[in-house]
């Protein structure tokens, strides 16, 4: 073994050129694996911090009546069902020993209504605000006006939001309360100032398969922007979960204790003598007229004999999970299913990632081109330094003929190739993985800001920031120690082969 270490040492001396040039290949493919590692494993944090510790949690709880789990960026209009009975899920949600925190909350798509007579729609996250903030870590950022505090109502529309409004309606929406602040004014809002309809307030209306009927005028308290990933999260408005719950028609607490005026409950009474209503010699009412005023009626009748309820009984479609450090996501989604299918809770655990959808697709995506570019120089270069090592083999055929014609064995030959080939991976593929840990530092350290949607999700954000931990280096080692095996395979079979007939004929 020592003759083969020392033969194989005076070989790479010898054959100096052809050893820098292997030697080059191989820092090159290092480099750029450790690299992709580092770009993959920090897109991997990124989408990590930003998504799961700034907006979702590791797992999401929906109705277990919700057929596609991807209940955030879900087709508009689109229906999410409601978490039945909810006080049993919440139950098993506070008994787990590995939650760390949880939010409920609601999700829904509503129709704006203004006086102009134009429809346009927005985006509704119904939550406790403050909590909400706590929770992911203030990714909520304010523009203009005021954070909804405590109990307070209100909504607040995204940035991103407003621009897309005004350019649709031309609508410039500010907080109640604030004078209008031009310098946030988006270009086209700049361009249009003396056209501009400002308002401070809007009339929402909860879209769902069940009904449409409810209008609620509610205070923009805020303008916001999310601090991470705004681009994707921008479309979110966030309201207090009362005035959701309003607006989609679900039972509140004021539903519960309404109490209904003398003339009010006189019209309930005539329900069924409609025609009563309408004996004025001008007044004129159509069949349709007069079924929308039954309807109206039953549910105001249904309203003043509702019990009294408490708005966490059923009233949440989502909640939003967090697990403590170092909890496997998917073991715990399989535990929390299993908890809630034994208490008979009717939620279901999905994970983040089902959770956001196209969004979570997109993402993997990304990933998986990282990771097959990362293969395609694993194998390019295996490849090459195939190719290199068997010219060299073939170059060599006098010299490994005389080895063999004074008694050197195949397994000898086959060693001294070997190590040869290790020799070279380990000074410059060290060399490369080395390169490549001091440079992942001073990329991170340039802040490459992006602002296009799918540069973000490369880098996990808006700022490039590769990551490299040991568990990385020690993948690009064992990517190292894979290529020098499989690239040495082929040329030491040529090398086998070679005989003492090879080298006197090709002498």
């Amino acid at each position: 073994m020592k003759i083969a270490f020392v033969i194989a040492a005076r070989n790479l001396l010898r054959h100096k050129g052809k050893s820098f040039v292997i030697g080059a290949i191989l820092f090159v493919g290092a480099l750029i694996m450790t690299l992709g590692n580092a770009v993959i494993s920090g897109m991997n944090r990124g989408l990590s911090e930003n998504i799961v510790e700034r907006f979702t949690g590791h797992i999401v709880v929906i109705s277990d009546t919700q057929e596609n789990p991807n209940i955030l960026f879900t087709p508009m209009g689109k229906d999410i069902a409601l978490i039945k009975n909810f006080d049993k899920a919440r139950t098993v949600l506070a008994g787990q020993p590995y939650i760390a925190a949880y939010l409920p909350a609601a999700r829904g798509f509503s129709f704006v209504l203004t006086e102009e007579g134009d429809i346009d729609f927005a985006m509704l996250l119904g939550v406790d605000f403050p909590e909400y903030n706590r929770m992911f870590r203030e990714n909520v950022r304010l523009v203009e006006g005021k954070l909804l505090g405590p109990n307070e109502r209100g909504m607040l529309m995204s940035q991103g939001r407003r621009t897309r409004f005004f350019n649709d309606q031309n609508i410039w929406v500010k907080p109640v309360g604030f004078p209008l602040d031009e310098k946030n004014f988006s270009d086209e809002a700049k361009k249009y100032r003396e056209k501009m309809i400002v308002k401070e307030n809007l009339v929402l209306m909860g879209a769902s398969g069940e009904s449409t009927a409810f209008d609620v005028r509610t205070d923009i308290k805020g303008i916001i922007r999310y601090e991470f990933l705004d681009d994707f999260w921008k479309f979110f408005n966030i309201m207090d979960i009362e005035t959701f719950r309003e607006c989609f028609q679900w039972v509140t607490n004021s539903d519960a204790a309404v109490d209904l005026n003398k003339e009010t409950k006189t019209l309930i009474t005539q329900e069924e003598n409609l025609d009563d209503l309408f004996k004025g010699e001008t007044v004129v009412a159509t069949k349709s007229a007069k079924a929308e005023l039954s309807k109206s009626l039953k549910k105001l009748k249904e309203k003043s004999t509702a019990p009294k309820v408490q708005t966490d009984a059923g009233a949440y479609n989502v909640v939003f999970v967090k697990l403590k450090d170092n909890e496997s996501l998917a073991a715990r989604v399989a535990d929390l299913n299993a908890a809630f299918k034994a208490t008979g809770a009717s939620a279901r655990a999905v994970s983040w990632q089902q959770a956001i959808g196209q969004l979570g697709d997109m993402a993997g995506i990304i990933r998986g081109a990282l990771m097959g570019f990362v293969f395609f120089i694993f194998f390019v270069a295996i490849i090459i330094i195939m190719n290199t090592l068997s010219m060299a083999a073939l170059e060599r055929t006098a010299e490994l003929g005389m080895m063999r014609a004074v008694g050197a064995q195949k397994g000898f030959v086959t060693i001294m190739f070997f190590i040869e080939t290790a020799c070279l991976a380990a000074i410059f593929g060290g060399l490369g993985i080395l390169a490549g840990t001091v440079a992942v530092p001073v990329l991170k350290a340039m802040q490459i800001t992006a602002e296009n949607n799918i540069l973000q999700l490369l880098f996990g954000g808006k700022t490039f920031a590769p990551y490299l931990g040991v568990a990385d280096i020690v993948a690009g080692v064992v990517e190292l120690a894979l290529v020098t095996v499989i690239a040495s395979v082929y040329p030491i079979r040529v090398a086998r082969r070679i005989t003492p007939l090879d080298a006197i004929s090709r002498d």
